[in-house]
């Protein structure tokens, strides 16, 4: 074997089985290969995903981008009433929605009506004359506020882009 390594050696190679008896083998680690990675979702694909389905359902978009100015109230009264309609059922549909404060309007209401949501910074908003120090104990509701209690969107495809609210239409004749 020292024969051979020295003359192979002089001929510029090692042979593979003496390298691996010394541990000079120059076999690469192989790792295995990584698992496929999921899309991740990104936080505006929720927020393009209900915008699409509320333009789906309701033509919000088509109605929130249109010039309304030269339409008369009673045409936009009505329309509103139907987009306002439709646009409620999505909403129900896949977003439940709760008030922060489930009080009446104009009573005297103190921040602990909101339970374990009042610990949370953005859900109570004082207004009005405020103390220079310190936290207001309560105050009149002009607002009941609203907090999201789930979302049950629909399952988002990886080839589905959410970018499309809604399609262009061709009509053919």
């Amino acid at each position: 074997m020292a024969f051979r390594a020295f003359f192979s050696v002089l001929g510029g190679r090692l042979p593979e089985d003496i390298a691996k008896a010394f541990g000079y083998s120059k076999e690469v680690a192989r790792r295995p290969p990584e698992p496929a990675k999921e899309p991740s979702a990104k936080p505006a694909d929720g927020a393009m995903q209900m915008l699409g389905i509320l333009q789906r359902d309701a033509r919000l978009v088509d109605f929130l981008m249109e010039d309304i100015a030269p339409y008369s109230d009673e045409q936009v009264g009505a329309a509103v009433r139907n987009v306002h309609e439709q646009s409620r059922e999505s909403l129900r549909k896949y977003i439940k929605l709760a008030p922060v404060i489930d009080g009446v309007e104009g009573t005297y209401t103190k921040p602990e009506a909101a339970g374990a949501v009042a610990r949370d910074p953005k859900a109570i908003r004082f207004i009005g004359n405020l103390p220079a120090q310190g936290k207001p104990e309560g105050g009149l509701l002009r607002h009941k506020g609203w907090r999201v209690d789930s979302v049950n969107l629909p399952g988002i495809s990886p080839k589905e882009s959410l970018a499309i609210l809604a399609p262009a239409e061709l009509e053919v004749e």
